[in-house]
C-alpha cells in the first residue's frame, strides 16, 4: 500500500513542530487511535454479519449498540478509544481484548527496566517521566511477577547428555527473611555449561542459606533429571561436601578445584604491597607442567612464605587432590579452567543487575532479576575461546564419553 503526496499533505497541515507530530497530542497518536478505532469497527462488522449503516441479515437479533469508552496505556501515553458493541454482548474484540490495559509492549518495557536493576520506584518515576503514565505499583509487581513463570520453565527444561564443562560458582546476595524480617547473605548458585560444541548455556539458579552436601546433592539429582548423564570436569570453588555430591551423582566426572578461586583466596591473607609477588610465584605453581613440577613449585613457595604467610600453602595442600587434575589437562584445556572467563562475565552482568538493591524482601525477587540478568548474558551466544583445539584434546582424552 502508497500513501499518496496528496493524503500526506493534507494529514501534515499544521504540523510544525516535532510534537505537533510525536507529542502527546499529537498526529502520530491521534492516528493510531483511528486506526485502532476502525479496525474494532471491521471486527464487530465480521462479527456481526453487516455493515455499518446498513440493515442486519434477517432473524438476526444483535445489533450495534454505540460505543464504550477504555483507556489503553503505552508508550505513547494514555490512549483513549471508543470500543464498539452489540447488544446482547456478544463482541470481544481481538485487537483490545477485555481486560487488556496496556499496548504497545509496554509489558516488555516494564520487565526491561526491572532487569536493568530499575526499583519498582524508579520504573513509575521513569513511565511518567517518560511516557506520561502513571502505573502503580501493583501492576508493575504482577507484570515482574510473569516472569517467574518463565523461570519455572527455563529451570525445568531439559539438557544435553553429556557437558565438558560444568563450573558452579556462587555470589552473596542480601535477601529478606519471611520469618524473622532480617536480612540475611544468602549464596546464589548457578552452573555454566560448556557444550560439546563450545557454546556457553548457564543451566540453572539456586538460592541457598544453609550450603551442605543434602543441597549439593539434590543440585545434582535435579541436574541428572533433567536429561544430563555426564559431565566430564566439573569446576568447583572448593567448598566443602560439593566435590563429593558432584561424585556421588556423576560418578565418572573429574572434580577440578577452581584455580582462580584458589589464589583469590589465597591472595586474602596478603598485604598489598606482597600481593603481586605472591601472585606471581602461585602462578608457577598452577602453570608448572606436570604435577610433580607443581608440587615441587608449592614446596619452594610455601618455603619462601611460609613464615609470613602460613597458611597459604597448606590451603592449596588441602585442595590438592581437586587441584591435580589439572596438570593433565593440554594447555588449551587448562586456560578454559583456570580463566574462568564465562564464569566472570556472566558475574559481571549479574552484578550490574543487583548492585542498585540494598536487599531483596524475598527469594522470588532476588530470582527474578538474576533470571533476566542470565537471559541478557545469553543472548550475545558466544562460545568459549579457542574451542576448537580444546574439543580435539577432549576428543582424545575422554574418548567416547565425549562423542557418544
Amino acid at each position: 500500500m502508497t500513501i499518496s503526496k496528496e493524503l500526506l499533505d493534507e494529514l501534515l497541515q499544521g504540523v510544525e513542530r516535532p510534537e505537533d507530530l510525536l507529542g502527546e497530542a499529537g498526529l502520530m497518536k491521534e492516528l493510531k487511535i483511528k486506526l485502532m478505532e476502525r479496525m474494532l469497527g471491521a471486527e464487530l462488522t465480521a462479527h456481526l454479519g453487516y455493515e455499518e449503516g446498513k440493515d442486519a441479515p434477517s432473524g438476526q437479533t444483535s445489533r450495534r449498540n454505540g460505543t464504550s469508552s477504555k483507556v489503553l496505556k503505552g508508550q505513547d501515553g494514555e490512549m483513549p478509544l471508543a470500543i464498539p458493541r452489540d447488544r446482547e454482548g456478544s463482541f470481544e474484540p481481538e485487537l483490545v481484548k477485555k481486560g487488556q490495559t496496556r499496548v504497545d509492549g509496554m509489558d516488555d518495557k516494564i520487565v526491561g527496566l526491572y532487569a536493568a536493576g530499575l526499583s519498582v520506584r524508579d520504573i513509575r518515576a521513569h513511565l511518567e517521566e517518560v511516557y506520561g503514565l502513571k502505573v502503580s505499583p501493583d501492576l508493575i509487581s504482577r507484570v515482574t511477577d510473569a516472569v517467574l513463570d518463565e523461570v519455572r520453565e527455563w529451570q525445568s527444561r531439559a539438557l544435553d547428555r553429556m557437558y565438558p564443562i560444568v563450573i558452579f560458582d556462587a555470589l552473596r546476595v542480601k535477601i529478606r527473611d519471611a520469618d524473622s524480617r532480617t536480612v540475611k547473605n544468602k549464596a546464589v548458585y548457578v552452573a555454566l555449561g560448556v557444550t560439546r560444541d563450545g557454546s556457553r548455556e548457564v543451566l540453572g539458579l539456586w538460592i541457598a542459606e544453609n550450603e551442605g552436601a543434602k543441597f549439593w546433592l539434590s543440585v545434582m539429582n535435579e541436574l541428572k533429571n533433567r536429561g544430563m548423564q555426564d559431565i566430564l570436569i566439573a569446576v568447583v570453588d572448593g567448598l566443602k561436601g560439593f566435590p563429593d555430591a558432584i561424585t556421588a551423582a556423576f560418578p565418572d566426572a573429574m572434580v577440578q578445584t577452581c584455580i582462580v578461586h584458589l589464589v583469590r583466596h589465597s591472595l586474602n591473607f596478603c598485604s598489598w604491597k606482597d600481593r603481586k609477588a605472591v601472585a606471581a610465584d602461585l602462578r608457577r605453581i598452577y602453570s608448572a607442567p606436570t604435577a610433580e613440577a607443581a608440587e615441587a613449585e608449592l614446596d619452594a613457595f610455601e618455603e619462601k612464605w611460609a613464615g609470613k604467610y602460613a597458611s597459604i600453602a597448606p590451603a592449596w595442600r588441602r585442595a590438592w587432590a581437586e587441584v591435580v587434575p589439572f596438570f593433565a589437562f593440554d594447555p588449551a584445556i587448562r586456560k578454559i579452567i583456570y580463566t574462568t572467563n564465562a564464569i566472570e562475565s556472566l558475574n559481571r552482568v549479574i552484578r550490574k543487575s543487583i548492585k542498585t538493591r540494598g536487599s531483596f524482601p524475598t527469594d522470588e525477587a532476588a530470582t527474578k532479576l538474576i533470571y533476566l540478568a542470565i537471559r541478557n548474558f545469553e543472548k550475545d551466544g558466544r562460545n568459549v575461546r579457542e574451542w576448537f583445539a580444546a574439543r580435539n584434546q577432549f576428543a582424545i582424552m575422554f574418548g567416547e564419553r565425549f562423542d557418544a
